[in-house]
């Protein structure tokens, strides 16, 4: 029975966002920025974490501008609903119509240095569509992620991103897959935005306070020596840009320990540049300094 209903579920799910993505994307756009005002409205939770978090960030915005902000913050949300299911009739035309890469020469010559690329990604933009740009640019690619709790939309969600020939590397099954992708060839994108328990990660520098940082990217790096390419993916006027940056400059020193913190620190700015640029883009309704450090931090003695 429950295996009968979740498949109801899914299939629901499916149905839903076939229709949606019938929608011309500017109107979908539109629709999904009105959802969001909604949201925004109904969800006190959400918005108090948004709230909270740009205020950490942005200490010096006046009230009335963060007010803004964490309002066009939910349009955003709403926007990538749509977004995703305008993206699954998409063909070539409308790709290039449509979305526009700068940097392309910044993966491909990473790629072709035969070590596979580690690609630095955040919860920023439409970060959904990084599969659509993988796939236009013909690179393998694979993503880490942390499955779903609710199953019937942890199997669209599987479906949606393997399409464009995503493979998928569940977060507990991570080291080795990657390292097998690594040697592969392909392009692993790594979402490095997210809080996680001490153990996980180490404390590194973001907007100015202590955020527990996933160490993996750092760890991967300095065991494949594969570039690390960030790529973010931003909305714009006439439709999307993903923009790839040159590799990062692997920071060794001698000192494996001081080598993870300081290339996290490394990806933390790179990160933080992006997100100044378009604060709006970014997932703010997550509580991203949610674990403290148990030392003084030095930046905020």
């Amino acid at each position: 029975m429950k295996e009968t209903l979740e498949h109801v579920a899914y299939r629901l799910i499916g149905f839903l966002f076939y229709m949606t993505g019938r929608i011309p994307l500017r109107q979908g756009q539109r629709i999904g920025a009105k959802m969001g005002h909604l949201i925004y409205r109904i969800d006190r939770r959400h918005r108090r974490i948004a709230e909270e978090n740009i205020a950490h960030a942005f200490e010096e915005m006046p009230l009335a501008e963060r007010d803004a902000l964490i309002l066009r913050v939910f349009e955003n949300l709403g926007k990538i609903f749509f977004e995703m299911a305008w993206s699954l009739s998409l063909d070539e035309k409308k790709f290039f119509r449509y979305f526009r890469i700068e940097g392309a020469d910044n993966i491909h010559n990473a790629h072709a240095e035969g070590k596979g690329v580690l690609a630095l990604a955040a919860h920023f933009g439409n970060w959904e569509l990084l599969t659509v740009i993988a796939a236009m640019i013909r690179h393998p690619l694979s993503v880490v992620y942390r499955p779903l709790d609710f199953k019937p939309m942890e199997r669209f969600i599987v479906a949606y991103r393997t399409r464009f020939g995503t493979s998928l590397i569940p977060k507990k099954k991570t080291f080795r897959r990657v390292l097998r992708a690594i040697k592969q060839g392909d392009m692993v994108t790594l979402l490095m935005d997210q809080n996680v328990a001490w153990r996980e990660g180490v404390f590194a520098d973001f907007f100015g306070h202590p955020a527990c940082t996933n160490k993996g990217l750092a760890l991967l790096a300095l065991k494949t020596k594969a570039p690390v390419v960030p790529v973010f993916l931003a909305r714009e006027e006439n439709g999307f840009v993903a923009k790839f940056l040159p590799p990062l400059p692997l920071i060794r020193t001698g000192d494996r320990i001081k080598d993870v913190e300081l290339n996290t620190e490394q990806y933390n700015r790179v990160i933080e540049s992006a997100v100044r640029q378009h604060p709006d883009q970014w997932f703010w309704v997550h509580r991203r300094w949610n674990t403290k450090p148990c030392y003084p931090w030095p930046r905020e003695k």
